[in-house]
C-alpha cells in the first residue's frame, strides 16, 4: 500500500469524496476515522484513527484528503497532516465546471455539478457541494462549505469556516464573515459579521452562533 490517497474521515461526506476521487482518476487506499473500527467504507478500509498517520506516511503514502464535514476540525486535521508531510489533494467531480481563471486552494472538495466562475479564489479545505454555484470574483475562505445547491453571484466574499445552509443564495458584492452559518434556504442581502447565525429571506442575523449550530 504505497500509492493512493489517504482519506481522513468515514462518514457520509467520505462517500461522495471516495466517489469524485476514483471518478476523477484517483485510487482511494486507506481511511483514517474517529471510530476505528475495522470495517469498508465503499469499499475503502478504515485501518484506524488519526494516530494512524505517520505509520502510512513511511508506508509510503503521501496524498490526503480530509471528508470532514465541520469546518473547524476540518481545518485542524487538514494543518496536522500537512505537518506530517501529507500533500492535500484536491476532490473534483468530473462534472464540475472550473473556470480556468478560478484559483483553488489545496484539499478542496468541488462536487458534482458545481460551476465556479473566472477570477474566483478558493481557499484550501473549502467544500462547493452538489450542485452549488460561485459566480465571478467570488472570494472562499478557508475551510468554508457552501451547501447542496447555495449560489454566489458575482463579488461575494465568504470568510473562513463559514456555512451556508442547503439553497442558500447570496446577492452580488456581499461579505459574510468568518465562522458565520446561514441557514438552509436563507437569502443574503446584506453583509453578514463574524460569527453569527443568519435564517430567513432576506436573512436576520438571530444569535451569534453557538458551535456546532448547523441549521
Amino acid at each position: 500500500m504505497s500509492t493512493g490517497v489517504v482519506i481522513i474521515g468515514g462518514g457520509g461526506h467520505a462517500k461522495v469524496v471516495i466517489e469524485s476521487l476514483r471518478a476523477s482518476g484517483h485510487t482511494v487506499a486507506a481511511i483514517v476515522d474517529a471510530d476505528p473500527t475495522p470495517r469498508e467504507v465503499l469499499g475503502v478500509p478504515v485501518v484506524g484513527d488519526d494516530l494512524k498517520l505517520p505509520a502510512l506516511k513511511e508506508q509510503g503514502l503521501s496524498q490526503l484528503f480530509v471528508a470532514i464535514g465541520d469546518n473547524r476540525l476540518r481545518e485542524k486535521l487538514g494543518r496536522k497532516a500537512q505537518g506530517l508531510g501529507f500533500v492535500l489533494v484536491n476532490a473534483i467531480h468530473p462534472s464540475a465546471v472550473i473556470s480556468p481563471s478560478a484559483k483553488l486552494g489545496q484539499g478542496v472538495a468541488v462536487m458534482a455539478g458545481v460551476a465556479i466562475n473566472a477570477d474566483t479564489d478558493v481557499g484550501d479545505l473549502a467544500i462547493i457541494n452538489t450542485g452549488a454555484v460561485v459566480d465571478h470574483d467570488g472570494r472562499l475562505g478557508v475551510a468554508c462549505h457552501l451547501g447542496p445547491a447555495s449560489a454566489l453571484a458575482g463579488g461575494v466574499t465568504v470568510g473562513d469556516r463559514a456555512f451556508l445552509g442547503v439553497g442558500a443564495r447570496v446577492i452580488p458584492g456581499v461579505t459574510i464573515g468568518a465562522d458565520t452559518t446561514v441557514g438552509a434556504g436563507g437569502v443574503v442581502v446584506r453583509d453578514l459579521p463574524d460569527g453569527v447565525l443568519a435564517v430567513g429571506v432576506p436573512a436576520r442575523i438571530q444569535r451569534e452562533k453557538i458551535k456546532g449550530d448547523r441549521p
